[in-house]
């Protein structure tokens, strides 16, 4: 099950069981990139999970086994989502050099320690239909929205997937950042621009801070 163009994505959201096996979870880890996967661990605050995995590759069964052996190693896994590396409808056009670090990101960047997850819509509603408005006003509204973003540059990256079809939204945003007020502050900025303050749909958010799986182990045992 390969993914022709871009990385298949999974984030898992966990928490341990009386069962978990940290010994099992590193090997799970580890034999998913000795597949040429690439995993990103995070330890969550707040209630809603204990811990994130995010796993890029191109073929879902490696997707697929390695969340067997995290929920087998005793992780009890209470949300995920699923999505696709892509190039959006906005960027066509853009230089390779530009569009293939969105298909194939190298993750996690250095020197952004902090973890933002959230899957968001654009709205169908009666007053803000997006899907109704002519693609002129949309390519400027998302014009816009890169251009409040790249105020931030160098101090959060971000990772946009698609996911029409195969979760409960259409993107998965996934934030890397230098610090939590970035996050929040990027974030709240960026819901002024016209395209998140009439049509974004945000549903729950999941933060904290990335490290290697066995110390990211050792902050939620």
């Amino acid at each position: 099950m390969r993914i022709e163009t871009g990385l298949g994505v999974v984030h898992l959201f966990a928490r341990p069981t009386p069962m978990l096996d940290r010994e099992a979870v590193l090997a799970a880890i580890k034999h998913a990139v000795e597949s040429d996967a690439q995993v990103v661990t995070a330890a969550l605050l707040g209630h809603k999970a204990d811990l994130a995995v995010l796993a890029l590759h191109p073929d879902w069964t490696v997707l697929r086994h390695l969340q067997s052996r995290l929920r087998n190693a005793g992780l009890g896994i209470v949300s995920s989502y699923v999505s696709l590396t892509e190039i959006s409808e906005y960027a066509k056009g853009m230089p390779e050099h530009m569009t293939q670090p969105r298909l194939y990101p190298q993750l996690p960047p250095e020197g952004k320690p902090v973890f933002c997850f959230y899957p968001m819509s654009k709205a169908r509603s009666a007053h803000a239909n997006w899907y109704a408005t002519p693609y002129e006003a949309r390519d400027e509204m998302m014009r816009e929205h890169g251009r409040s973003g790249r105020t931030f540059a160098g101090q959060v990256t971000q990772l946009v997937t698609g996911s029409t079809g195969l979760d409960s939204h259409e993107w998965g945003v996934t934030l890397f950042g230098v610090s939590p007020e970035v996050i929040k502050d990027v974030v709240y900025t960026m819901r002024f621009d016209r395209a998140s303050a009439l049509y974004g749909e945000f549903e729950d958010f999941y933060v904290g801070y990335i490290g290697e799986p066995d110390v990211i182990l050792d902050a939620i045992a």
